[in-house]
């Protein structure tokens, strides 16, 4: 009731009534302004009579009139002609102009009401209506179109959001079953020893270790995406990439890795964080979505404009239609990997780290099978 009241105080004359004031305004001021120049110059005009003889009288509209009172005589009753028709024409002029800009700021004003009539059906819900204006394409067409181009940049993003918390939804789902269930076997067996409860432990902290890797990804990809850095400094990739091999080592030893390195020292602008959270995203699905005994190769370089990570690893056949799906949330190459356990979200990390840099990621499926992953950077002074 407040927000009505609300609405209803905001509400001053509408845009066709100002418009209609506005026109009809200025065409009375135009009208005016031409009815006293016609008055002034008909005036100066007619009183420049020639001179006559004194004694003679002039009979003006019945009256006699003496000679040098003939120009003011004259100049007053041309002056009153004026005012009488010209006040008529004025008066037509203006409610004329006044009929004609309502009649036209309505027709002008009609798409914008559509506009208006779209907005006020929208919801969540209903993000599928859009304005499809025809007609000319003047200023109204173009709002029309770009509030259309709005509305699909907003259904984009619902759809996506919807399918991120289903995914997520359906990603924590999983070790929380696996807990449940674990639980619930070994407190229903009556004769469990501590073997069975060491190996109950034992499952329930692996799921609770993917449990906290998934919610940890979740958060730093909502505080990466559409945000602006809060350190910006000059970052050298290599000592990043370094760093990130160490960390997947003991995998690439597991499964037989061979990982070659190439490049001289290069730096970005950025966030080292968020850099080293990169590399390391790279370099573990190039691990995980290797195959044993496969390889990876990691190439650094740079020039003037950017300084550029290229990841490249063996693996399993990607169709290349389906590349560029695998930067959207919980997305997965294949089904064969050498580990399980991250949480689909690495490259849309990846990407929303590198976009908030203000750079730019690419992906490429090899024609061997794996897939190669190239990020570049702002490159450092």
């Amino acid at each position: 009731m407040r927000a009505a009241a609300r609405s209803f105080s905001r509400r001053g004359p509408g845009l066709r009534l100002r418009l209609t004031l506005l026109a009809t305004g200025l065409v009375a001021a135009v009208s005016g302004l031409l009815l006293w120049l016609g008055w002034v110059l008909v005036g100066n005009v007619v009183a420049a009579v020639p001179q006559l003889p004194d004694g003679t009288v002039v009979r003006v509209h019945g009256v006699d009139v003496p000679a040098p009172l003939l120009g003011e005589a004259l100049r007053d009753s041309a002056r009153q002609q004026v005012l009488l028709i010209g006040g008529g024409a004025f008066v037509a002029v203006v409610l004329a102009a006044a009929l004609l800009a309502w009649t036209v700021t309505g027709r002008v004003l009609r798409p914008l009401h559509e506009v208006t009539a779209t907005a006020r059906q929208l919801s969540a819900e209903s993000l599928d209506e859009r304005i499809a204006l025809s007609g000319p394409r003047d200023e109204v067409a173009r709002l029309a179109d770009t509030f259309d181009e709005m509305l699909d940049r907003l259904q984009a993003a619902f759809d996506s959001q919807r399918r991120f918390v289903a995914n997520a939804s359906h990603e924590l789902r999983t070790p929380l079953s696996v807990i449940r269930t674990e639980l619930e076997v070994t407190l229903s067996d009556p004769d469990a020893d501590e073997a069975e409860l060491r190996r109950m432990a034992e499952v329930v902290r692996e799921a609770t270790a993917r449990a906290e890797r998934l919610v940890e990804a979740l958060l730093l990809l909502a505080r990466t995406e559409g945000v602006e850095l809060a350190v910006r400094e000059p970052v050298d990739l290599t000592e990043v990439v370094g760093r990130a091999r160490r960390a997947v080592e003991p995998e690439v030893r597991q499964h037989g890795l061979r990982v070659t390195c190439s490049g001289e020292p290069a730096f970005a602008v950025g966030d080292p964080a968020l850099l080293e959270r990169v590399a390391g995203n790279l370099l573990e699905n190039a691990v995980r979505h290797n195959v044993d005994g496969g390889w990876v190769e990691i190439t650094i370089g740079s020039d003037p404009r950017w300084t550029t990570l290229r990841v490249a690893s063996s693996g399993q056949r990607i169709p290349a239609d389906q590349v560029d799906a695998l930067f959207e949330p919980f997305r997965r190459a294949g089904v064969e990997r050498t580990a399980r356990s991250g949480a689909g979200l690495g490259l849309s990390i990846v990407q929303a780290a590198t976009q908030a840099h203000h750079g730019r990621v690419h992906a490429e499926a090899l024609p061997t099978g794996g897939l190669a992953v190239t990020v570049q950077l702002p490159a450092a002074p």
